[in-house]
Protein backbone atom coordinates (compact mmCIF):
# COMPACT_ATOMS: atom_id res chain seq x y z
CA UNK A 1 0.00 0.00 0.00
CA UNK A 2 1.43 3.41 -0.96
CA UNK A 3 2.66 5.70 1.79
CA UNK A 4 0.97 9.03 2.48
CA UNK A 5 3.97 10.75 0.89
CA UNK A 6 3.57 8.71 -2.32
CA UNK A 7 -0.19 9.33 -2.41
CA UNK A 8 0.35 13.06 -1.86
CA UNK A 9 2.98 13.20 -4.62
CA UNK A 10 0.61 11.46 -7.06
CA UNK A 11 -2.13 13.90 -6.05
CA UNK A 12 0.27 16.79 -6.63
CA UNK A 13 1.02 15.50 -10.14
CA UNK A 14 -2.68 15.03 -10.80
CA UNK A 15 -3.23 18.64 -9.72
CA UNK A 16 -0.74 19.78 -12.35
CA UNK A 17 -2.77 17.96 -14.99
CA UNK A 18 -6.12 19.25 -13.69
CA UNK A 19 -4.79 22.81 -13.75
CA UNK A 20 -3.52 22.12 -17.26
CA UNK A 21 -0.06 23.28 -16.22
CA UNK A 22 1.47 22.56 -19.61
CA UNK A 23 4.85 24.01 -18.67
CA UNK A 24 5.21 21.72 -15.66
CA UNK A 25 4.11 18.67 -17.66
CA UNK A 26 6.60 19.58 -20.40
CA UNK A 27 9.36 19.91 -17.79
CA UNK A 28 8.47 16.46 -16.50
CA UNK A 29 8.47 14.95 -20.00
CA UNK A 30 12.00 16.26 -20.55
CA UNK A 31 13.13 13.57 -18.12
CA UNK A 32 11.99 10.76 -20.44
CA UNK A 33 14.90 8.73 -21.73
CA UNK A 34 17.40 10.39 -19.41
CA UNK A 35 18.91 9.06 -16.21
CA UNK A 36 16.65 9.98 -13.28
CA UNK A 37 17.64 13.18 -11.55
CA UNK A 38 19.66 14.60 -14.44
CA UNK A 39 17.08 16.93 -16.00
CA UNK A 40 17.32 20.34 -14.30
CA UNK A 41 13.85 21.39 -15.53
CA UNK A 42 12.39 18.70 -13.27
CA UNK A 43 14.17 19.89 -10.10
CA UNK A 44 11.61 22.54 -9.00
CA UNK A 45 8.83 19.95 -9.31
CA UNK A 46 10.55 16.89 -7.83
CA UNK A 47 13.15 18.13 -5.32
CA UNK A 48 10.60 19.45 -2.79
CA UNK A 49 9.34 15.87 -2.53
CA UNK A 50 12.73 14.11 -2.53
CA UNK A 51 15.36 16.37 -0.93
CA UNK A 52 15.86 14.08 2.10
CA UNK A 53 15.61 10.72 0.28
CA UNK A 54 18.26 8.22 -0.67
CA UNK A 55 19.25 8.42 -4.33
CA UNK A 56 17.39 5.25 -5.46
CA UNK A 57 14.17 6.38 -3.76
CA UNK A 58 14.45 9.87 -5.27
CA UNK A 59 15.18 8.37 -8.69
CA UNK A 60 11.81 6.62 -8.58
CA UNK A 61 10.08 9.98 -8.14
CA UNK A 62 11.97 11.38 -11.14
CA UNK A 63 11.03 8.34 -13.21
CA UNK A 64 7.36 8.41 -12.23
CA UNK A 65 7.24 12.19 -12.72
CA UNK A 66 8.62 11.89 -16.25
CA UNK A 67 6.19 9.09 -17.08
CA UNK A 68 3.28 11.07 -15.65
CA UNK A 69 4.27 14.02 -17.83
CA UNK A 70 3.81 11.75 -20.85
CA UNK A 71 0.49 10.31 -19.64
CA UNK A 72 -1.23 12.48 -17.02
CA UNK A 73 -4.19 10.19 -16.34
CA UNK A 74 -4.43 8.95 -12.76
CA UNK A 75 -6.54 6.34 -10.97
CA UNK A 76 -6.49 5.08 -7.43
CA UNK A 77 -7.32 1.52 -8.42
CA UNK A 78 -5.16 -1.44 -9.34
CA UNK A 79 -1.47 -1.76 -10.08
CA UNK A 80 0.58 -1.60 -13.25
CA UNK A 81 -0.28 -5.22 -14.07
CA UNK A 82 -3.94 -4.17 -14.21
CA UNK A 83 -3.04 -1.25 -16.47
CA UNK A 84 -1.16 -3.56 -18.87
CA UNK A 85 -4.02 -6.11 -18.83
CA UNK A 86 -6.54 -3.42 -19.81
CA UNK A 87 -4.26 -2.15 -22.59
CA UNK A 88 -3.83 -5.72 -23.86
CA UNK A 89 -7.58 -6.40 -23.85
CA UNK A 90 -8.37 -3.15 -25.65
CA UNK A 91 -5.74 -3.76 -28.31
CA UNK A 92 -7.08 -7.29 -28.79
CA UNK A 93 -10.61 -5.88 -29.15
CA UNK A 94 -9.37 -3.40 -31.80
CA UNK A 95 -8.09 -6.37 -33.76
CA UNK A 96 -11.38 -8.23 -33.58
CA UNK A 97 -10.31 -10.59 -30.80
CA UNK A 98 -7.61 -12.18 -32.91
CA UNK A 99 -4.40 -13.44 -31.42
CA UNK A 100 -2.10 -11.71 -33.87
CA UNK A 101 1.57 -10.89 -33.49
CA UNK A 102 1.02 -7.30 -32.34
CA UNK A 103 -1.13 -8.26 -29.37
CA UNK A 104 1.08 -11.22 -28.42
CA UNK A 105 4.09 -8.92 -28.44
CA UNK A 106 2.42 -6.98 -25.60
CA UNK A 107 2.60 -10.07 -23.44
CA UNK A 108 6.27 -10.58 -24.31
CA UNK A 109 6.97 -6.96 -23.43
CA UNK A 110 5.14 -7.37 -20.12
CA UNK A 111 7.27 -10.42 -19.30
CA UNK A 112 10.37 -8.41 -20.20
CA UNK A 113 9.17 -5.65 -17.85
CA UNK A 114 8.73 -8.17 -15.03
CA UNK A 115 12.27 -9.43 -15.64
CA UNK A 116 13.80 -5.95 -15.95
CA UNK A 117 16.72 -4.92 -13.79
CA UNK A 118 15.92 -1.71 -11.92
CA UNK A 119 18.44 0.18 -14.09
CA UNK A 120 16.44 -0.78 -17.19
CA UNK A 121 12.95 -0.13 -15.82
CA UNK A 122 12.61 3.31 -17.35
CA UNK A 123 12.82 1.91 -20.89
CA UNK A 124 10.24 -0.81 -20.31
CA UNK A 125 7.91 1.48 -18.38
CA UNK A 126 8.19 4.26 -20.95
CA UNK A 127 6.95 1.95 -23.69
CA UNK A 128 4.15 0.52 -21.53
CA UNK A 129 2.99 3.97 -20.44
CA UNK A 130 3.02 5.10 -24.09
CA UNK A 131 0.68 2.20 -24.91
CA UNK A 132 -1.56 3.06 -21.94
CA UNK A 133 -1.74 6.66 -23.13
CA UNK A 134 -2.72 5.49 -26.63
CA UNK A 135 -5.58 3.46 -25.18
CA UNK A 136 -6.46 6.16 -22.60
CA UNK A 137 -5.94 3.75 -19.71
CA UNK A 138 -5.10 5.58 -16.47
CA UNK A 139 -2.23 4.54 -14.20
CA UNK A 140 -2.25 4.30 -10.43
CA UNK A 141 0.80 6.53 -10.01
CA UNK A 142 0.94 6.28 -6.20
CA UNK A 143 0.89 2.48 -6.42
CA UNK A 144 3.56 2.57 -9.12
CA UNK A 145 5.79 4.67 -6.83
CA UNK A 146 5.28 2.18 -4.03
CA UNK A 147 5.86 -0.84 -6.26
CA UNK A 148 9.03 0.55 -7.80
CA UNK A 149 10.43 1.25 -4.34
CA UNK A 150 10.28 -2.52 -3.73
CA UNK A 151 11.29 -3.65 -7.22
CA UNK A 152 14.52 -5.24 -6.02
CA UNK A 153 12.98 -7.00 -3.00
CA UNK A 154 14.37 -10.52 -2.72
CA UNK A 155 11.00 -12.30 -2.99
CA UNK A 156 9.86 -10.24 -6.03
CA UNK A 157 6.41 -9.69 -4.51
CA UNK A 158 5.79 -6.67 -6.75
CA UNK A 159 6.44 -8.66 -9.92
CA UNK A 160 4.24 -11.50 -8.65
CA UNK A 161 1.43 -9.08 -7.81
CA UNK A 162 1.64 -7.50 -11.28
CA UNK A 163 1.64 -10.96 -12.89
CA UNK A 164 -1.42 -11.97 -10.84
CA UNK A 165 -3.21 -8.82 -11.95
CA UNK A 166 -2.24 -9.28 -15.59
CA UNK A 167 -2.97 -12.97 -16.07
CA UNK A 168 -5.46 -13.69 -13.33
CA UNK A 169 -6.81 -10.34 -12.30
CA UNK A 170 -9.92 -8.33 -12.46
CA UNK A 171 -13.18 -8.96 -14.18
CA UNK A 172 -14.57 -6.85 -16.99
CA UNK A 173 -16.44 -4.54 -14.60
CA UNK A 174 -13.25 -3.69 -12.67
CA UNK A 175 -11.37 -3.08 -15.92
CA UNK A 176 -14.02 -0.71 -17.18
CA UNK A 177 -14.17 1.13 -13.84
CA UNK A 178 -10.43 1.80 -13.99
CA UNK A 179 -10.48 2.69 -17.67
CA UNK A 180 -13.25 5.28 -17.36
CA UNK A 181 -11.87 7.25 -14.40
Amino acid sequence: MPTDHQINFASYLEGLAKREDRAALAHLRRGLGKPPGTTPEMFPIIVPWTHSMREWDADIYYLVGALFGAHPMNTDKGNFGDTCRIVHSRRRAHRGGGDDEGVDSLERRFVALLNAHHDDLQWHLRHAVHLAAGEEVPVNWAQLLYDLSYWTHHDRFVQRRWANSYWGGGGAAESEDQATE
